[in-house]
């Protein structure tokens, strides 16, 4: 820990105020609206890189003022270490502001590389004073530096025509605090003996640099805000496409579970066919998440409903639905799989677009059933083929896209289709809603988060006479 070397009088501390007062004024000044930019950064939980580029060159100016004071060198004598700092800090302050017009875009690609290897030079000035104390050969390099970039932005600004509101009020701002800078430099190039005036310059710069920062946060939380309330439209139309529940039967028992990753997704579900002797059920994944597979979602509804006519032959279906689909899809694909149960013949028919197998739970085993085709919208030329079974009362058929299966813990291992085809096992004295509820709950604790829309269907085979 240091200990000055000097005993400081009153009557020193009393002149240094003195001396120092329009300075340290300013100084806090500038580093309270640094605070009270980091504050509001951190309140809002957000990253948001022009706030906080905002905060540290102010807090980084405001800093140097105070450790330039003459009150700070007062107390601080004897110190080999202070006079490196307080040398080194003149070389930090131009950096942050670097970053501030970057994060702002106001810097074209050009003026942007400069800055770069502008804040390296500064940052390499920085360190070697740390290192070594100062070296009037630095200063003199940087004031040149400082100048010739200044005049080129000038001149540039003066010459440019801003169609932008925030470059406008930067520009004016900047061209005070120029002056002020230019002046300061060729001061300390001459070796001019007068005050420096340059707090003042930077106090109306910092005045239109947070403006600009506070105009533009607030812009973008007005955009992420209206953003939020098209998602939720979006969402509401989206569940709109959805089946309301499937109808009372007297044979099947279904219940359907969606819970999307994001506001809206790619998975959907539909019930092609459902009364007391036939159930269609279709369930669908496109690539990919967000509005965009939300939008192919919509489509897929289209492409299902056009197949009606097809709903007790699923490989007829899925062919139809895929030669609607083909080349309207933007390049992304969906899976699919479909089953037709009919109760007067009893029997099971399934097919597939390369969707994970439905499981058939029959007797307390579980069996997949496989009979996959080519994606849908990928291929002009798919066809598809169907697997037919007898259906048993007591029969219990779970569809569900690859988010269950894919779903990972902390460690990275995926829940698989041997935990699914478990846990479907465990839901046999469950209804089918909190059979449904059960499965998606227990993969949502299972995993460290969720990485893909989940959906389930199941469906019961309960005839009401055997």
């Amino acid at each position: 820990m240091y200990v000055p070397a000097f005993q400081v009088t009153g009557d020193q501390v009393l002149q240094a105020f003195r001396h120092d007062g329009i300075s340290l004024f300013f100084g806090a000044m500038i580093m309270a609206v640094s605070l009270v930019a980091t504050a509001f950064s951190t309140i809002r939980r957000k990253h948001d890189p022009i706030l906080i580029y905002f905060a540290l060159f102010a807090g980084v100016y405001g800093l140097r003022m105070w450790v330039q004071s003459h009150l700070a060198s007062l107390n601080m004598q004897g110190s080999w270490l202070y006079p490196r700092l307080s040398h080194a800090i003149d070389f930090v302050v131009p950096i942050p502001a670097f970053l501030y017009f970057k994060a702002a875009g106001l810097l074209r690609r050009q003026a942007t590389l400069a800055s770069y290897v502008l804040g390296i030079v500064f940052g390499s000035f920085a360190l070697a004073t740390a290192i070594f104390g100062a070296r009037t050969i630095f200063y003199r390099i940087a004031s040149i530096l400082i100048i010739a970039a200044l005049i080129i932005v000038v001149v540039r600004s003066v010459g440019q025509k801003a169609d932008n509101q925030d470059l406008i009020v930067i520009r004016r701002g900047g061209l005070i605090f120029v002056g002020f800078i230019v002046w300061e430099n060729i001061r300390n190039l001459l070796g001019i003996n007068l005050p420096n005036i340059e707090p003042i310059g930077f106090v109306a710069f910092l005045t239109a640099l947070g403006y600009v920062a506070a105009r533009q946060t607030l812009q973008r939380d007005l955009q992420l805000s209206e953003i939020q309330k098209e998602l939720e439209v979006a969402k509401r139309m989206q569940l709109s496409i959805l089946p309301a529940g499937f109808p009372d039967s007297a044979n099947f028992r279904v219940a359907a579970r969606y819970v999307p990753m994001t506001s809206v997704a790619g998975d959907f579900y539909d019930f092609i066919v459902a009364n007391d002797t036939q159930a269609g059920l279709l369930i669908a994944d496109v690539s990919g998440h967000g509005v965009p597979a939300a939008l192919i979602a919509s489509m897929v509804k289209l492409a299902a409903t056009s197949q009606r006519a097809n709903a007790a032959d699923p490989s007829a279906l899925l062919a139809g639905m895929n030669a609607a689909l083909y080349g309207n899809t933007q390049e992304q694909f969906v899976t699919a799989a479909y089953v037709h149960l009919d109760s007067a013949s009893r029997t099971l028919q399934y097919s597939a677009a390369g969707h994970p197998p439905m499981l058939l739970l029959r007797g307390g085993k579980v069996l997949e059933i496989v009979e996959n085709g080519l994606i849908l919208a990928a291929f002009d030329y798919a066809t598809y083929t169907k697997a037919a079974l007898p259906l048993e009362p007591g029969d219990r058929l779970l569809l569900y896209t690859d988010g269950l299966v894919e779903a990972t813990d902390a460690k990275g291992d995926f829940f698989g289709s041997e935990s699914l085809s478990a846990l479907f096992r465990e839901s046999v004295a469950l209804s089918p809603p909190k059979a449904a509820d059960h499965i998606i709950s227990s993969i949502q604790q299972w995993s460290a988060s969720q990485d893909d829309d989940l959906t389930v269907l199941i469906c019961d085979y309960r005839p009401s006479a055997v």
